[in-house]
């Protein structure tokens, strides 16, 4: 499985920690590397636009609460990113919402708790069913709001 990952300053730790622990994952790194202050918006594009080209099947995305790298991660056509707290959090937005890039806050989620959301995250599959339906007509929104259809 590869999976972009990205981050701002706040979320650099984390990311390591994320890479360093599921190490049966191939990450595609976007950055940074180090903690001097940037701008998660730069970062988190890479993680959403590598998922939506293709380049990686799914994408996690850090900054210190999660808030704006989630509304930057959606703002892609196609990514259905979802802001986590816990891992009934991650297992359904899995689930029923076949969620392409999970975000995390570095500054309000512990490093266990993370960790876990990753886990449920990464390891369960989308149900699809009834819930394509719903995925649909949130596609079905997208394409309107940008001129698709």
């Amino acid at each position: 499985m590869k999976i972009a990952i990205g981050s701002d300053h706040t979320g650099v730790d984390l990311k390591a920690l994320i890479i360093k622990t599921f190490d049966d994952v191939d990450f595609m790194d976007f950055g940074p590397e180090a903690k001097e202050s940037v701008d998660y918006p730069d970062y988190i594009e890479k993680v959403a636009r590598a998922v939506q080209k293709g380049e990686c099947e799914r994408g996690i995305a850090i900054c210190g609460t999660g808030i704006g790298a989630s509304i930057t991660a959606n703002k892609v056509r196609g990514i259905r990113a979802s802001l986590c707290f816990n891992g009934f959090m991650a297992e359904m937005t899995r689930k029923h919402n076949d969620s392409n890039v999970l975000v995390l806050g570095a500054r309000v989620t512990g490093e266990e708790v993370a960790l876990y959301i990753v886990e449920k995250w990464l390891y369960t599959g989308y149900e699809g069913g009834r819930h394509q339906r719903r995925l649909d007509k949130i596609s079905s929104i997208e394409n309107r709001e940008i001129g698709g259809d």
